[in-house]
């Protein structure tokens, strides 16, 4: 199944995409693509809806973050090791973790705010992984089983920010509107093997990053068990599994950022695309 949220912000509502391309409203079935919904009961019960029964939803209404209520939204840092080759850095030995805030989560499609004050804002398309069966110390070969679905994310950057100013990385990745989330969370039974996505990110039609998560360091699997060492896993939770080469901060001779104005493009094979346009905050 490809799960969404469909409407104005703040006021989204369920729906699905069909097999042809098209918004089936959930709303008699489900409040939101959240919590409980994205347990594999809740997802069973939606499987068993026929999307022709549905209500057709008309227009190209916007689209918010695939996933609702989110409680946590966990990223993975230099997660590639081309990635980290390019950043000067050395692949870690172990995951390197840091958070969104989730009041950086907007749709697929919204406006990128550039901070004011930015100088070196940047784009990572990201494989999303959404957990639907919670849980804590989850053994790896167990771990895909606690995945609800996928989704494409941009763990848009401050690089500024980020890395040369004191304290974490964290003040230059959680500014407002800095995780598009989306378009929809695609069902993990729909997705066989979570190591062999293609994905890809464009700025103004320049091709930056494409590359494939069979070269992530630690494969979602691991990261799902390690990450619940430190704390409980729970339904609506984003973990979002690093990005590939090819991000502004990598660029040679120079570093590329972006401005106002500009368009970003991504997408990850099978999970469906972001387009952004660039604006001043």
């Amino acid at each position: 199944m490809k799960l969404l949220r469909y409407g104005p912000r703040g006021e989204e509502k369920p729906g699905l995409l069909d097999a042809g391309g098209r918004i089936r409203d959930l709303s008699a079935h489900v409040a939101d693509i959240a919590g409980e919904t994205l347990m594999p009961e809740g997802l069973q019960r939606l499987r068993a809806i026929d999307p022709a029964t549905l209500p057709l939803v008309e227009g190209q209404p916007r689209l918010g973050a695939c996933v609702g209520r989110i409680g946590k939204f966990v990223c993975i840092g230099l997660n590639y090791a081309d990635h980290a080759a390019e950043t000067g850095a050395t692949p870690p030995a172990e995951p390197v973790v840091f958070g969104k805030w989730t009041s950086a989560v907007c749709g697929p499609n919204d406006d990128v705010e550039i901070p004011r004050g930015s100088r070196k804002t940047d784009w990572e398309v990201e494989l999303g992984v959404v957990i639907g069966r919670g849980g804590r110390y989850i053994d790896e070969p167990d771990a895909l089983a606690h995945v609800a679905g996928y989704c494409v994310v941009n763990d848009v950057s401050e690089r500024e920010f980020q890395l040369e100013g004191t304290g974490t990385w964290d003040k230059g990745k959680g500014c407002d509107t800095f995780g598009p989330i989306g378009p929809w969370l695609v069902t993990a039974d729909e997705v066989p093997d979570p190591q062999n996505l293609r994905l890809w990110l464009e700025v103004d039609g320049h091709r930056y990053q494409d590359g494939n998560t069979r070269t992530m360091i630690f494969g979602v699997a691991h990261l799902v068990s390690y990450l619940s060492r430190f704390m409980s896993l729970q339904p609506g939770d984003v973990i979002s599994t690093g990005t590939p080469p090819g991000v502004g901060l990598g660029q040679k001779p120079e570093p590329v950022y972006l401005r106002a104005g500009q368009r970003i493009r991504l997408g990850i094979d099978g999970l469906g695309e972001q387009d952004q346009r660039t604006v001043q905050a």
